[in-house]
């Protein structure tokens, strides 16, 4: 494995510094880093803190199986479909002003899900909600690249991988303590209401805060794409619709068909993208970034890491909750350790010694495939694991955040100013899609070996996740010996 030392940009760079002031704004980099990573906060939240509001949501509104799966999934799809699309019209528009309008529409949106009134309504809002994420969070990277530079940059990026790290579990958290603590008799409607206040204060502050900048002749030439636009939603739209619904539906013929038609859309993409960038055109993403340095390899790994994520959080849930029988306060509280030693982890491992430097990702895998399989083996029985129990969720969130973030930093640090939201766009989406596969995947696996749960022999809840956390251990080990192909070239 090779590493890249993050470096400040060139001199493109230099024509847009934090410290630069545009009239009407303040745009002093600590308060624009603030406001934008407050926003990818709250988005990532709602990936997941919908997740232990499910049954109560299911119970009050007399929704169905598949509803529920719309109302968990809806937001994630519309999300990953739009991503790439918002980190463009950010460069077409203007990061700020995108941003902004991105942050308006998901408050809107938040506002509505939480007085929706039956299960149509709430699955349409969170569709629009996603919608506005995606058109959101894109910015955040491309404010970043473009405003900050050497040191200064390399710390954000690392804020910015601990804030992605930890919204996960954050998002469990969260969502068990407002649902548990019905406010004024509300139930489920705050996990979507508590955006409202903090995104108005976002929208106040941001237009203070954020810097004015136009997008540049050259990317006002680069035009949308619209053909690229077309192949790449309708790719990830199969894609992810059966990762989402095939469980729910038994993974019928159509779910099959749509992976495989996914898999021809993305290369009829590329194809297009390729053929597209040497005709002179503009391409959705630019042929650069993907050939960037180390780039192919960050993608995997965050694929990866990703993935094991979701799938430890979504698998753990389902035992804690089905099996163990908690509560949705006491098993969201049961993710914070993982959360606070992620958001520690990835804030601070640039500070840790030269020496350990070149081998904190690959490191980072190996401890999460221990730490993942010793959750499983602590929890084996049918027991709450004690004092290893939380020895092992220190080990995971150790080991994830040293795979994410500097994986996630050391692939950002050196893209040109330009390249930024293509940058921005393509890992975003490479690191929904993580997530999506991650649920899809281990979700099915635990909830396949409780099929026969009743008869002779059957598997327990708990063998269900012991089977899971080896499962992600390998997926984890994946990722810790990725970088031995790239040494070896």
């Amino acid at each position: 494995m090779t590493t890249t030392t993050p470096a400040g940009p060139g001199p493109a760079a230099d024509s847009s510094p934090a410290t630069s002031k545009a009239p009407g704004t303040d745009n002093r980099p600590g308060r624009l880093l603030a406001v934008v990573l407050t926003a990818q906060f709250m988005a990532l939240l709602d990936v997941f803190i919908v997740n232990v509001a499910v049954p109560t949501i299911g119970s009050e509104l007399h929704a169905s199986g598949a509803g529920m799966q719309l109302v968990v999934a809806g937001y994630s799809i519309s999300y990953a479909v739009l991503l790439i699309t918002g980190a463009r019209l950010g460069d077409l528009l203007g990061h700020r002003r995108v941003h902004l309008a991105g942050l308006a529409l998901f408050t809107a949106a938040s506002l509505a899900c939480g007085l929706a009134r039956g299960t149509g309504e709430l699955i349409a809002f969170r569709l629009v909600q996603g919608a506005g994420a995606a058109v959101m969070i894109p910015q955040v990277l491309s404010l970043i690249q473009r405003h900050f530079t050497g040191e200064g940059r390399a710390r954000a990026l690392g804020a910015y991988s601990a804030v992605v790290a930890t919204g996960a579990a954050a998002g469990q958290v969260l969502g068990g303590v407002l649902v548990s603590a019905d406010l004024f008799g509300t139930g489920w409607r705050p996990v979507f209401l508590v955006n409202v206040p903090v995104g108005l204060v976002l929208l106040a502050v941001g237009h203070r805060v954020l810097p004015r900048d136009a997008p540049g002749a050259v990317e006002r030439s680069r035009g949308l794409d619209l053909s690229g636009l077309v192949l790449l939603g309708a790719a990830v739209s199969l894609l992810t619709v059966p990762l989402v619904l095939g469980q729910e539906e038994g993974w019928p013929l159509w779910s099959w068909l749509s992976l495989g038609a996914a898999a021809i859309l993305f290369t009829l993409f590329c194809l297009y993208e390729s053929r597209l960038a040497r005709r002179g055109g503009a391409p959705l993403i630019s042929p650069r970034v993907l050939r960037h340095p180390g780039m192919g390899l960050a993608v995997f790994r965050l694929l990866a890491v990703m993935a094991v994520n979701a799938g430890f959080l979504f698998t753990l849930t389902l035992h804690v909750q089905g099996g163990l029988g908690y509560s949705a306060l006491r098993a969201g509280l049961t993710f914070a350790p993982t959360a606070v030693v992620f958001g520690l982890v990835g804030l601070t491992w640039r500070d840790w010694p030269a020496a350990l430097q070149g081998v904190l990702i690959p490191a980072g895998f190996a401890i999460a495939a221990v730490s993942v399989a010793g959750v499983g083996a602590v929890l084996k029985g049918g027991g709450d694991g004690g004092f290893w129990l939380y020895v092992a969720f220190a080990g995971m969130g150790t080991g994830l955040a040293l795979g994410f973030s500097p994986t996630l930093t050391r692939a950002l640090a050196t893209v040109r100013p330009e390249d930024a939201a293509d940058a921005s766009g393509l890992l975003a989406t490479v690191t929904q899609l993580g997530q999506l596969i991650g649920v899809a995947a281990f979700g099915t696996l635990f909830l396949n070996r409780l099929e026969s749960l009743g008869a002779p022999g059957a598997y327990t809840s708990a063998d269900a996740l012991l089977m899971c956390t080896y499962a992600l251990a390998a997926t984890a080990t994946s990722g810790a010996v990725s970088g031995l192909v790239r040494r070896r070239r």
